[in-house]
């Protein structure tokens, strides 16, 4: 898009990616952090939302104040999306919690994969006038026709799904150990563990543990 639609020369395109990709790494802190206060659905909703609103100057700015475009939308993408792998395992049972992320991460990439080659298609269809031999397509249109579409998917999702913040993933508290152990084993575990952790605090404070 930046080269075909935009004209940006090398180094420009180099420039808006390291931006972008500096954006996506401040989103996935900030945001992450911002939704242990405030909840995933909540933090992925706004978040989302936000994006969508900076779709038009993300693709359709045709000069190089895109690079500010860039960097807030990546922070926008990767801050609902960071926030995606805990939410999904706090919704997922303890003997499955692993296996439910990582194949959801594995089947979006298999659902994505032809993503670059629908776009490039669908970009024929709004040519823009060509440059010399160089045919040229708004690239732009299409990339924020997807992206409203999945920013509006995982809106939907989010909205209708439950959240479960603050899950503990400790064994004491997997329900599956506990119907294996009959409670007994874990529980026992667990008090055992409280018991040495304030027994390690007393010695520390100078007092004698009998």
């Amino acid at each position: 898009m930046l080269e075909n639609q935009f004209d940006f020369s090398h180094n420009a395109v180099t420039v808006t990616q390291v931006v972008a990709n500096l954006g996506a790494m401040t989103g996935g802190t900030v945001v992450g952090y911002a939704s242990q206060i405030f909840g995933r659905r909540f933090s992925i909703i706004v978040v989302s939302v936000l994006g969508g609103a900076l779709l038009y100057p993300y693709g359709f700015t045709p000069s190089k104040h895109i690079i500010a475009a860039a960097f807030f939308e990546q922070f926008c993408v990767q801050g609902a999306w960071g926030i995606v792998p805990i939410h999904l395992m706090e919704l997922s049972p303890g003997s499955f919690r692993t296996f439910v992320v990582g194949t959801s991460y594995q089947l979006g990439n298999l659902v994505s994969s032809a993503s670059s080659t629908i776009e490039s298609t669908i970009g024929e269809r709004f040519p823009l006038p060509p440059r010399g031999e160089t045919k040229r397509y708004q690239y732009g249109k299409v990339i924020a026709i997807f992206m409203g579409c999945v920013y509006a998917y995982v809106i939907l999702l989010t909205l209708l799904g439950p959240e479960y913040r603050g899950r503990r993933f400790g064994v004491e508290h997997d329900d599956d150990m506990m119907a294996i152990t009959g409670g007994g084993g874990v529980a026992r575990r667990g008090r055992s563990d409280e018991k040495r952790g304030s027994s390690d605090a007393d010695v520390g404070g100078g007092k004698e543990v009998v």
